[in-house]
């Protein structure tokens, strides 16, 4: 078999490129950065939980937005997620709570609240980099939980 140095460059040049197409495809995906918070909402001064500490100021002025009955806000769990892009993460708030994050488009992401392992709610909203998504549920004796959805990056 005789090959022509003129033909094997060329083939090499197509590889080349080929893989440089590819390289640059695998660079371009990216993750999504979440912040997901379970929170308990009350009257009281204080959490039933003496380890739940109160929630941080950006997370009380965006809940104080929407106008909500409660005096204070405390802090339950925190996880930071990574939600890869077209995909979807699941994330564990406690035994009894967890979300799964989903991008729908460019900007849009479907989240999914589960209690007690049972659907709950679900959402689609715009979550652009800074904003926050708040689902919710009533508990007993005029307090409530939230989850706050807050993108990152």
């Amino acid at each position: 078999m005789r090959f022509r140095i003129g033909s094997s460059v060329s083939l090499l040049a197509a590889v080349a490129s080929l893989l440089l197409v590819l390289s640059a495809a695998a660079a371009q995906a990216r993750d999504f950065k979440f912040e997901a918070q379970l929170i308990w909402a009350t009257m009281s001064e204080s959490s039933p939980d003496p380890q739940h500490k109160p929630v941080d100021e950006k997370t009380r002025e965006r809940l104080a937005k929407v106008n909500l009955k409660w005096k204070n806000y405390f802090l339950v769990r925190k996880v930071d997620a990574s939600v890869p892009e077209k995909g979807a993460k699941e994330v564990v708030l406690s035994d009894k709570c967890k979300i799964s994050i989903r991008q729908v488009d460019e900007e849009n992401f479907e989240v999914s609240l589960f209690g007690q392992g049972k659907s709950v709610l679900k959402r689609m909203q715009n979550i652009s980099k800074g904003e926050m998504l708040v689902l919710g549920g009533n508990a007993p004796d005029s307090t409530s939980w939230f989850v706050a959805v807050r993108r990152t990056e």
